[in-house]
């Protein structure tokens, strides 16, 4: 089976469209930074090195200090796909991302974003 070419992409270069999202909703870039590093467990310096050393997705993922206990809450939907239920760690480590954005573009109040 080939790897999705998801993986490869540069994180820094999915990470502007999050911003987009956000920002647009009226959410702030320092909540998306605040919700990445809680799932990741990187700290603000950490991830903007990994932003300006152009990591692939699966090294950004890799690299992660410390994922989330609390990450095994995130469930739903995202493009159709329960979160729950990818198989593929990596692609569900992603599609978790990808919810707590849209849940904080939808305005979803942080505590509830990062599981407290």
């Amino acid at each position: 089976m080939t790897e999705h070419r998801l993986f490869a992409m540069p994180f820094a270069a999915v990470y502007p469209a999050y911003v987009n999202k956000v920002v647009r909703k009226g959410r702030a870039q320092a909540e998306l930074d605040q919700v990445i590093c809680w799932l990741t467990g990187y700290d603000p310096v950490g991830l903007q090195a990994r932003l300006q050393d152009r990591s692939d997705i699966r090294s950004f993922f890799a690299g992660a200090p410390a994922l989330h206990p609390n990450r095994a809450l995130i469930t739903g939907t995202v493009c159709g796909v329960r979160v729950e239920t990818v198989q593929d760690p990596l692609m569900q480590q992603i599609r978790q991302l990808d919810k707590l954005v849209d849940e904080l573009a939808k305005g979803r109040p942080m505590d509830k974003i990062l599981r407290r």
